[in-house]
């Protein structure tokens, strides 16, 4: 990959149809022209700041048209750009802007609180928002016809299950390559449209801006997931895809009632981690055309998604790899796994990072002859598809039994009275852990913790039924609404009521 190089992709859009609607976002509307013209004139303004090509620019901003001017402004610029996660806390993103070596900040006057906090902790940081920056004499922008490859496009910092979160690369091969792959699987079509209501400082909202302009089709940008409007702006502008996780769908299919979406709608991108086989019989039941997918930051977006020809004899599964990349599983004892073996989930294609920013040592430890490891547990049926059980360090060992949180959370979902469900391993003297469940109950629903109990061990074996179920008013979730199953026994300290 090294050496390769594309055209300026929204100079190269802009030129080729410039009159297509290229975004959507609460009553306004963008052609790829207008797109262009908007990114430029914010090229101008971020030109006076005066950050080096090459050089490292943070953002923390939420969905907004301004806010993909400026991600595409960077880009033309040849500016690095830092995803920050508007989620954190001042001191967890002053320690990401500090560790990237971030030359500046752009924000919004609705982070102004966080700005300040950011502000006093970067003495060397410009902090400016886009308000400002707005407001700002143009300087001298030199815009770059084409893209390296290799050149590292962004930085998004993993979620940080154990210690500080590490800053994944992502090159612009990856971010083409994954688009490339996902066309391949999914196909193109005239009248593709694409609804985005996850966050475009997560991959899997920054995947659907890079797609867009790659494809050439429009984004409807939500700045946040609410389903009666999406349901609407699905009907509205003939949205053809829309990328979701679990809770999203869950919520849509209540949404919907005795409804069905459009005709014209042709595929839910569903990722976020393993689905409930309950919620994809439901989608089933209701004609939502769901495709799972598996994929990371680290893979820039989907690297394994079930094909169209398989939505319905492989219910549950991941899929295959895409066109571009490998697969495949290593069993505990270091080996690749047979068929139906679980073990751990390693990957291998042109949209997997390069590494980690400043890790060399990770990077020699999980790029072994360009595999990744994921830290995912799964297995492949004898047909190659791949089924995603769980995160292993999520893994419970009761009685030297393993048990999977995410199968148990299923089951816990398809009562009708539970609306949101979480579990982990709690230390037991007997068995070393057991597990423990915390659930969301749907409003006016009085269903207690022994009915619950009832249900699962009507549906699981004996050592997977939670032997603990805490009721909770909401689950911990990050910006790209999964679970943080960490923080769950933070809950069991804050009074939550216990039938």
């Amino acid at each position: 990959m090294d050496g390769q190089c594309i055209p300026n992709w929204l100079k190269k859009r802009a030129n080729l149809t410039p009159d297509r609607m290229a975004l959507y976002f609460s009553g306004e509307s963008y052609t790829f022209k207008e797109l262009y013209i908007e990114s430029l004139n914010a090229a101008a303004k971020i030109a006076g700041l005066k950050i080096d090509t090459g050089g490292y620019i943070a953002v923390l901003l939420r969905n907004h048209p301004d806010t993909v001017f400026i991600l595409l402004a960077l880009q033309m610029l040849g500016i690095k750009t830092v995803i920050l996660n508007n989620r954190l806390s001042a001191q967890e993103l002053s320690w990401q802007i500090g560790d990237s070596c971030a030359a500046a900040v752009i924000t919004e006057e609705s982070f102004s609180s966080t700005a300040v906090e950011i502000t006093k902790k970067m003495d060397e940081t410009a902090v400016i928002t886009k308000e400002q920056l707005f407001e700002r004499q143009d300087g001298q922008a030199q815009i770059v016809d084409e893209f390296s490859l290799a050149d590292v496009c962004t930085i998004m910092y993993t979620s940080g299950t154990t210690g500080h979160p590490k800053g994944v690369l992502q090159t612009y091969g990856n971010h083409w390559w994954s688009a490339i792959g996902s066309a391949l699987n999914l196909g193109l079509m005239d009248k593709d449209c694409w609804l985005c209501a996850v966050p475009l400082f997560h991959i899997s909202g920054y995947s659907i801006l890079i797609r867009s302009i790659i494809y050439g089709i429009p984004i409807v940008l939500h700045e946040k997931f609410v389903a009666k409007r999406v349901l609407h702006d699905i009907a509205k502008f003939n949205v053809t895809i829309m990328s979701v996780v679990s809770v999203m769908l869950v919520n849509l299919i209540d949404g919907l009632n005795e409804h069905a979406l459009p005709a014209s709608f042709r595929c839910m991108l569903l990722g976020g981690g393993p689905a409930p086989l309950p919620l994809l019989e439901k989608c089933r039941k209701k004609s939502i055309p769901v495709y799972q997918t598996y994929g990371m930051t680290e893979t820039a977006s989907q690297i394994v998604t079930l094909s169209p020809d398989y939505s319905l004899t492989k219910l549950g599964s991941a899929g295959k790899p895409l066109f571009l990349s490998q697969l495949k599983i290593v069993n505990f004892l270091g080996n690749e796994a047979g068929s139906k073996e679980e073990g751990e989930i390693f990957v291998k294609g042109p949209n997997v990072t390069p590494g980690y920013l400043h890790h060399d040592t990770v990077i020699d430890h999980n790029f072994g002859e360009g595999w990744l490891s994921t830290g995912d547990i799964g297995f492949l049926d004898d047909e190659g598809f791949l089924y995603v059980l769980d995160r292993r360090s999520d893994l419970i060992i009761s009685g030297g039994e393993n048990i999977y949180p995410a199968e148990i959370e299923g089951i816990l979902l398809s009562h009708f009275e539970v609306s949101d469900a979480g579990v982990i391993g709690i230390n037991d003297s007997k068995w070393g852990q057991v597990p423990a469940a915390f659930v969301v109950r749907k409003s006016g629903s009085e269903v207690t913790e022994d009915d619950l109990a009832a249900y699962c061990k009507q549906k699981l074996a004996g050592y997977k039924v939670p032997k603990q179920i805490n009721f909770v008013d909401e689950l911990p979730r990050n910006a790209a609404n999964k679970l943080l199953r960490r923080d769950l026994p933070k809950l069991v300290r804050k009074g939550n009521e216990r039938d």
